[in-house]
């Protein structure tokens, strides 16, 4: 899709083409911000707090790039910045539970349908699901993750390592549910 006539028109301040921008980029945003968030509540705050920050900087975008890489990345940073606020997020959880196996073969992540594997991961712990997110679904680095959330490079590696575990054994779990 061709957004340059409707990023003029929105800066333009033409409701109707606001609303299209709106219905066109909402539902993958709104994915975005459930992965982050843990309530839905939440998530449809962020969800409007990110679409008022985007109308807002439609001036800004500088048409490197894709626009809609541009809008995900503010909905992104919106969901950090909301994680922080809260101080909800926490990096050092225990882990007592969870299976560092890396092998397994009881359940694929390909037989699980998307609902069902966003519903495991909205289910992890705050630290997990924040890095398990930006490194795994965003693509961000561990580097780019820890300058963003503030943590070392070891510790988004670490908990990366623990939310793979994490849904590893999950999946074992459901395998062994469904046999």
């Amino acid at each position: 899709m061709n957004y340059d006539d409707l990023i003029e028109e929105c800066i333009q301040g033409n409701g109707r083409a606001q609303r299209e921008l709106f219905d066109v980029l909402g539902p993958k945003m709104m994915t975005v911000c459930l992965r982050y968030m843990i309530k839905t509540e939440e998530a449809e705050d962020v969800f409007q707090m990110a679409f008022v920050k985007v109308f807002n900087s439609l001036k800004d975008f500088n048409q490197q790039g894709s626009f809609e890489g541009w809008v995900r990345r503010i909905f992104v940073n919106t969901c950090l910045d909301q994680l922080r606020k809260n101080k909800k997020s926490r990096y050092d959880i225990s882990v007592d539970d969870v299976s560092y196996k890396l092998d397994y073969d009881a359940y694929t992540f390909e037989s699980l349908a998307a609902e069902d594997l966003l519903k495991l991961v909205k289910e992890m712990p705050d630290g997990y699901r924040t890095v398990f997110n930006l490194f795994a679904i965003e693509g961000y680095s561990h580097k780019e993750i820890a300058d963003n959330l503030g943590i070392t490079e070891s510790t988004s590696k670490s908990q990366y390592k623990r939310a793979r575990g994490y849904l590893i054994n999950c999946l074992e779990k459901l395998g062994h549910e469904e046999r």
